[in-house]
């Protein structure tokens, strides 16, 4: 059976003393149940709790939703095979959702993803908020619209937005969601945009290695 949604009142008593860890946020998350019934559990963020690099994605898919783990369906493979080609190292980056449970729509025998409501994301922006604050990462990577509109209250299409950006206060950078790149129509446009993927993964890195307050670099032998 789903889990149920817990009532308004029990939210609040929750809150009362305000989270000071991720494993206090995390139980937090779990004891709310999932905002739209369905999800098999929450699923929670990942990585070191003072990690360089925060990526948020839209929601969790059918395999996270089924593991409990974020980014590990195909279009989490595809992630970890781009940070590894820029030399990204997953396990000390920190990875985690907008939305903390799976949606979708029944299909047979298939869970097909359904799109998170703006009022669903901003439902669940409270915790992103908290658990980024939390984690204190250098940049805060948005993979996708859905999370810069958890990230900024605004829906800005990801061909204007993506690159550089404040969010939310943080340092960060917009890029596309690795799903995206799945879905792309033929091999060579693929190929494309797996390229400028990565590309954009490379700038985050440096992003990530560079002076908070000069933005340069410092020098390899250093």
């Amino acid at each position: 059976m789903p889990a149920r949604h817990a009532p308004d009142a029990t939210l609040e008593s929750l809150w009362d003393n305000e989270p000071r860890t991720l494993s206090e946020l995390n139980e937090i998350i779990r004891k709310a149940g999932p905002l739209v019934p369905g999800a098999t559990q929450a699923v929670l963020g990942e990585g070191p709790d003072h990690a360089e690099i925060a990526f948020v994605g839209e929601q969790p898919g059918d395999q996270e939703d089924l593991q409990g783990r974020p980014f590990v369906g195909p279009a989490g493979k595809l992630l970890t095979r781009a940070m590894a080609e820029i030399g990204i190292d997953r396990d000390a980056a920190y990875l985690t959702n907008a939305v903390k449970h799976f949606k979708f729509e029944q299909r047979g025998k298939r869970r097909i993803h359904s799109k998170p409501t703006a009022g669903e994301v901003k439902h669940y922006r409270p915790w992103l908020m908290k658990e980024l604050d939390l984690v204190g990462p250098k940049v805060v990577v948005a993979l996708g619209g859905t999370a810069v509109l958890a990230l900024t209250g605004k829906q800005i299409p990801i061909v204007r937005a993506r690159g550089r950006a404040k969010l939310a206060g943080w340092n960060g950078y917009v890029t596309v969601h690795p799903s995206y790149l799945l879905r792309l129509p033929d091999e060579e446009t693929k190929r494309r945009g797996y390229e400028e993927f990565v590309a954009d993964l490379g700038r985050i890195r440096d992003l990530a290695r560079a002076d908070p307050d000069t933005g340069e670099l410092e020098f390899a032998a250093q």
